[in-house]
């Protein structure tokens, strides 16, 4: 047996932080693994944080409402054309008839610009919608712990007034209220 004990030993190491070892050669820590996962997630989250900016300038406001003026343009722009046509038609022909001779390049060229611009903002409002996920992802264990507070707070209340009652229920109850009662006719001023 001592031959094998050695053997083992040598193997696997002495006592169980050998065979732990031994075991991790073959299969991660899972403990190890989720430290490591959450350094990782709060570094990222510290990283992307860090890369919007919390204010916005004067310049970025006004560029944000320029940038909200052509879908309310286009769909008035639309209905309008649409009254313009019931108002004066043949104004409304003369200008389509002039549409008409836009070469079909022209409205290929139209076309992209419009799919950039509409792209350009569907993305830009994703990654602010990202940023604001981030931020309150980052505000989660103050939300916790507050939240953590506030219930022991309440407990610690609600013992307090179960002991009061407790105390009153010792002494023989409120003696004003008592005296209240009494005063109304025993029943508190309610109507039978």
């Amino acid at each position: 047996m001592g031959m094998i004990g050695r053997a083992l030993d040598l193997v696997f190491g002495s006592g169980a932080e050998g065979l732990r070892q031994t075991a991790e050669v073959f299969r991660e820590n899972a403990e190890n693994r989720a430290v490591r996962d959450q350094e990782r997630m709060a570094q990222a989250l510290a990283q992307y944080g860090a890369e919007f900016r919390a204010t916005r300038g004067i310049f970025d406001q006004v560029m944000d409402g320029l940038n909200r003026l052509p879908r309310p343009m286009l769909a008035f722009g639309s209905i309008g054309l649409f009254c313009a046509a019931m108002v004066d038609p043949l104004w409304f022909a003369e200008r389509m008839q002039g549409l008409a001779l836009v070469p079909e390049p022209l409205w290929w060229l139209m076309g992209a610009v419009v799919s950039f611009y509409f792209g350009a903002r569907h993305q830009l409002k994703g990654q602010e919608f990202q940023r604001d996920i981030a931020r309150s992802l980052a505000r989660v264990p103050v939300v916790i712990e507050t939240t953590r507070a506030l219930r022991d707070a309440e407990d610690a209340r609600s013992d307090e007034d179960r002991t009061d009652q407790d105390r009153g229920a010792e002494i023989g109850g409120n003696a004003a209220l008592e005296d209240w009662r009494a005063s109304r006719g025993g029943n508190g001023g309610m109507r039978p």
